[in-house]
């Protein structure tokens, strides 16, 4: 009797899993939930279209590279080569990119839990997958077309072969998939530099009384991975587009605080970020490991030190905290990463408790019972965000593109800041006015567009470059999103100055509205 309803318990929680998990898949074209705590990510407004415009530009227009612009795809060409397949196939749309990327979060759910089961029972990885899914926090990144999803997948993918090196007669194929995949996750997201050593620790601990072995390992590894990517950058360098490559590193290096103690300030502040995954489930982490430093001779600490997995899921969690603490620029998405491993960490250290003796096992329960408070709470925010979807972007670009096609005014060529994902949505050819390698003042007259887009209101510095060349009616405003400082899109028509005349750029006066202009919105 009690097998049976231990088999419809789990089979029931089996049921709820897929649930919540098919309910990503849902409202693609819905909002990144309206009023939640995330709203001021710019992910949601910018990263979608930009990381994937070279798919959409080649399936669109013929041409992946657009001069001048943001290419991002030449130093990150992997995510937008997925979706240049699959636009092949179904066309280029907001909901194939985010189809696309929903993919990849079944394939974190399956690769989490063959991770877990390689070290513990079955209980356990279902345990991580129930924090996984139910997390809103997981829900609203996941469903958004942007880098950390894939890198998250490639990462699980190495850490599974890696963990599973010892139960290898032949090791070198295994090796060479890890370095494979480790330069597709170089390729996919710069930062992935900062997981190596999560994937160094997952082949050196489970290899470790054959260190011959690992050391034929890792230089398998990391010979495959210094080749492939050395091929990368031949092609780039062939192809006279380091400069396009370097420009990518240039944009995410942010200014300094000049005070000598900003690394313990951002350090503190990454470490903080981690509350944006949520409130009980990352202290819960965080217990876990200090517990496991501060019980330092207890079996059960001993065995979660020496598991490769909760050792890889610390590193990684540690390798991201890192690298926000150097960049001091954290940021909501970045944390998509981090709490993939948190969960993993949480139902490996609830694992380890209850295989241990004693007193360790009441812990286990008293873990095990937070996390399942968290997820039920966590269910019901999930559940709200799946009944309660918006639409307000779709409908702010797809409106503002039929005014574009219903009021011609030369090139239909539009300049944002949310360009690439107008054209991601609509088809609206568009130019980046914040980034790319041409100054917006040259871009304007190599490209000449007839519109230009804002959020609320008006940049000094991209008014003046804009006055060089024209003067600006505004004519439509959408509204769109929650975030206070950029929740109406604001459209203007560009009037070319008469008789081609093209003002200074260098003028300080360009920076205030003028008198041919005709527009109303803030100048901020």
């Amino acid at each position: 009797m009690t097998l049976v309803i231990k088999r419809w318990g789990l089979l029931a929680w089996v049921v709820v899993l897929c649930g919540f998990a098919a309910a990503h898949a849902i409202h693609l074209t819905a909002d990144f939930p309206n009023h939640s705590p995330w709203s001021t990510d710019w992910a949601k407004y910018t990263d979608e279209g930009w990381y994937g415009n070279a798919a959409v530009r080649a399936r669109l227009f013929g041409n992946w590279y657009l001069p001048g612009d943001f290419n991002p795809a030449v130093a990150l060409p992997v995510w937008p080569a997925l979706e240049w397949v699959v636009f092949g196939l179904v066309g280029v749309s907001l909901q194939a990119a985010r189809g696309l990327v929903i993919t990849f979060f079944f394939a974190n759910l399956l690769l989490t839990y063959f991770l877990l089961r390689s070290r513990g029972p079955r209980w356990s990885g279902l345990l991580a997958l129930t924090l996984m899914v139910t997390s809103p926090f997981l829900y609203c990144f996941s469903r958004l077309a942007i880098l950390e999803p894939l890198l998250t997948t490639l990462t699980l993918a190495a850490l599974n072969l890696a963990i599973r090196l010892p139960e290898r007669r032949r090791a070198a194929g295994p090796a060479v998939a890890i370095g494979l995949l480790f330069t597709l996750m170089m390729l996919t997201k710069s930062t992935a530099v900062f997981l190596l050593p999560a994937i160094g620790w997952a082949m050196l601990l489970p290899l470790w009384k054959t260190r011959r072995k690992f050391l034929q390992c890792a230089c398998i590894a990391g010979l495959t991975s210094a080749a492939t990517y050395c091929l990368w950058m031949a092609i780039v360098f062939h192809a006279g587009l380091m400069p396009d490559f370097r420009y990518l590193f240039y944009i995410n290096t942010y200014p300094k605080p000049s005070n000598l103690f900003w690394p313990a300030q951002s350090l503190w502040w990454s470490f903080h970020g981690g509350l944006w995954v949520d409130h009980i489930l990352i202290p819960l982490a965080g217990l876990i490991v200090l517990g496991a430093i501060v019980f330092l001779r207890t079996p059960w600490a001993r065995a979660l030190r020496l598991d490769p997995v909760s050792g890889a899921s610390v590193l990684a969690v540690a390798g991201y905290v890192f690298f926000m603490t150097m960049q001091d620029h954290p940021q909501p998405r970045y944390f998509a990463v981090i709490a993939v491993f948190c969960f993993i960490l949480i139902a490996r250290g609830a694992a380890t408790l209850q295989s241990a003796k004693g007193r360790a096992r009441h812990f286990a329960w008293g873990l095990i019972a937070v996390a399942a408070v968290a997820a039920l709470w966590n269910g019901t925010k999930t559940a709200g965000y799946t009944a309660r979807p918006e639409y307000t972007f779709i409908q702010a670009a797809n409106a503002l593109t039929a005014y574009v096609d219903e009021h011609p005014n030369g090139n239909r060529r539009l300049i944002s800041v949310s360009g690439d994902e107008i054209t991601l949505a609509t088809h609206l050819p568009s130019l980046c006015d914040d980034f790319g390698m041409l100054s917006l003042h040259d871009k304007l007259a190599a490209y000449d567009p007839g519109w230009f887009a804002t959020w609320n209101d008006l940049d000094p510095g991209t008014l003046a470059d804009l006055h060089t060349h024209y003067s600006l009616e505004q004519v439509a405003s959408f509204p769109a999103f929650d975030d206070p400082d950029r929740n109406v899109l604001v459209l203007f028509k560009l009037h070319p100055l008469p008789n081609g005349k093209v003002r200074d750029q260098h003028d300080e006066n360009l920076e205030i509205q003028l008198p041919d202009d005709q527009f109303d919105i803030d100048i901020e």
